[in-house]
């Protein structure tokens, strides 16, 4: 039995069959609503219900409608049917760049080709029947494969358990895309761009692909971690940096007495450059805690609601952390 979803103050309706979420819901229907790790955790999908006593907040990514509803979403706009993908992919190249990060290279069957935006994300689909989420922090362009920064997290049974076994040919399930951690063009403001630990995948996809797309608004980077050497890739934002494509602003929250950069809280550094942030447009990702005070105190600091995008990287028992 199908539930009809009506979204408050608006004409749009949609169809919500029993045992589907909303947001899967919406998405079938071609309706975007915000959402990160799918899993009921980052919060990002909250929004209200109406009903006969007033509201109630919800989860769209785990409400499963008994009935009609009325919603209240944070956002939602018309999207394209998104068309995911299930592939095989084969493992081409492992790179540890640091001791707890692990880049994997996955190379896609012949013929097929990733088609994501910048951003995105891909979801590993394991024997046990469950997934995990990882940035693609390859470009869109690079579309033959995809990379991977994995996080080890200690008994996570992907970063500290399948990825041990993984060599060179090992085959991967992999589906795509996912998520609303992409650039909105039309607009003409400056970027901010803040990450955490891996965070940096999806930041360096959109940074690459704005490069390639010959991408006019600057953009500012902002990379926060406890240490230098959690800045895995640091010569490589140095190098947008002194190109002169990117601003590099790295800043660690625990660092050695040598370390001569900024210093504390990354989303605070942003503030403290920018005590007023209502002419930007800015991009976190990163752990949650990161992601929910700076939406919060950046808001406070005039950026429009709007103009925040994020993607809280989280740890449940079915979901790693890639922080």
């Amino acid at each position: 039995m199908a539930h009809h979803i009506n979204v408050a103050a608006s004409d749009i309706s949609f169809q919500c069959n029993d045992g589907e979420t909303v947001l899967d819901a919406a998405e079938r229907a071609g309706f975007a609503l915000p959402y990160s790790c799918r899993k009921g955790v980052c919060a990002e999908c909250v929004g209200e219900v109406l009903n006969a006593e007033g509201t109630e907040k919800a989860l769209f990514c785990c409400t499963r409608p008994t009935t009609d509803l009325t919603i209240v979403p944070r956002k939602i706009e018309k999207r394209e049917r998104i068309a995911r993908k299930k592939v095989d992919a084969s493992v081409f190249r492992i790179t540890q760049p640091a001791p707890d990060v692990t880049v994997l290279q996955l190379r896609l069957p012949i013929g097929v080709r990733a088609k994501f935006r910048a951003g995105q994300y891909l979801q590993v689909h394991l024997d046990d029947n469950t997934v995990r989420n990882y940035s693609m922090a390859n470009p869109p362009h690079q579309n033959d494969s995809v990379h991977l920064h994995v996080r080890r997290v200690p008994g996570g049974r992907f970063s500290d358990g399948v990825l041990k076994e993984l060599a060179v040919g090992s085959k991967l399930r992999i589906e795509l895309p996912y998520g609303e951690f992409f650039f909105r063009d039309g607009s003409t403001k400056p970027v901010i761009l803040v990450a955490t630990g891996t965070g940096f995948a999806p930041v360096k996809s959109i940074i690459e692909d704005a490069l390639k797309r010959k991408f006019a608004r600057p953009l500012k980077l902002y990379w926060g971690a406890r240490n230098e050497s959690d800045l895995y890739f640091l010569d490589l934002a140095r190098k947008w940096h002194v190109e002169g494509h990117v601003e590099l602003v790295p800043v660690l929250s625990h660092p050695d007495a040598i370390w001569a950069g900024r210093t504390g809280l990354v989303h605070r550094a942003v503030l403290s450059d920018h005590p007023s942030l209502t002419a930007y447009q800015v991009y976190a990702c990163g752990n949650p805690a990161m992601t929910r005070a700076a939406r919060t105190e950046f808001i406070r600091a005039g950026l429009l609601e709007d103009e925040f995008f994020c993607d809280a990287f989280v740890q449940t028992d079915v979901l790693e952390t890639v922080l």
